[in-house]
């Protein structure tokens, strides 16, 4: 099957064929064109079709994760064996513990949800990878550059709202001299530099993950395709790496970007 580039992608050619007579093909093709003027098909859909399974997915391990707390006695005892509930714990609690460093313990408590949401997503998305025939979200870069937007919005919005004086400030380059004239001068010249800089910083995280998840699940399908026997397992076993390193730099630098967005002059 040349033309289908992983499993879900035959999945729903076969599925349109034997059910919908082509329905969901037309479907694709009347939804339009792309930002770039591409149009839109089943290989462009699959992305989001497969962040949307991750979805799910994380939807459904919340489910029964918060099924185990229900019993208070029983939550607090740790469980002796590898669970879903013991990873979910062991997960969070490294970022968090990652962002209270960064924020400090009040900030961190405060804006963890966009990071754990964050960590989750792109670890699923990408661990996907790993299954063979399904391509990881995360190596599409309308999946990536979805995820930085989100952080770039989170990041500014807390900024200009719990710290708007110090966060425009630091943007101008405000405080460096006592004097107005120095400072407004001082403001003019930085001001672009540091709009043009945090406005970057949304490109080079879609980029970055997007780069080394592509490059990632390349090398190991060919790999795969060349010898299927024992070579690819030291390749997953580095890929397994990537998945953890990609994460924890897409969150590590989401909570540096809201930890100086927030950051009160008194903090500094």
């Amino acid at each position: 099957m040349p033309e289908h580039t992983s499993l879900l992608h035959y999945l729903m050619f076969r599925l349109d064929e034997w059910w919908f007579d082509g329905a969901l093909v037309d479907g694709a093709h009347n939804i339009g064109h792309t930002a770039m003027g591409h149009h839109i098909g089943y290989k462009s859909l699959e992305p989001v079709f497969m962040a949307g399974l991750v979805m799910l997915l994380i939807i459904y391990f919340a489910a029964e994760v918060r099924g185990t707390y229900r019993d208070l006695k029983v939550s607090t005892i740790p469980e002796e064996e590898l669970t879903l509930r013991t990873f979910f714990e062991v997960f969070f609690e490294y970022f968090y513990n990652m962002a209270k460093e960064i924020m400090g313990e009040k900030n961190a408590k405060r804006y963890f949800p966009i990071i754990g949401a964050s960590a989750i997503f792109i670890f699923i998305s990408n661990a996907a990878g790993m299954v063979p025939g399904f391509l990881p979200p995360t190596s599409n870069l309308n999946i990536t550059a979805g995820c930085a937007l989100a952080v770039f919005l989170v990041f500014n919005f807390y900024g200009l709202r719990d710290n708007l004086k110090t966060y425009v400030g630091h943007l101008a380059g405000w405080g460096v001299f006592k004097q107005i004239l120095p400072s407004l001068l001082l403001a003019l010249l930085m001001l672009p530099i540091e709009l043009i800089s945090t406005c970057v910083r949304p490109v080079t995280l879609a980029i970055r993950l997007m780069l080394n998840m592509s490059v990632d699940h390349l090398l190991v399908g060919i790999l795969g395709s060349m010898v299927a026997i024992l070579l690819p397992v030291p390749v997953m076993f580095l890929g397994l790496i990537v998945i953890c390193v990609q994460t924890l730099v897409f969150c590590l630098l989401t909570a540096i970007y809201i930890g100086l967005a927030t950051e009160h002059a008194h903090d500094h």
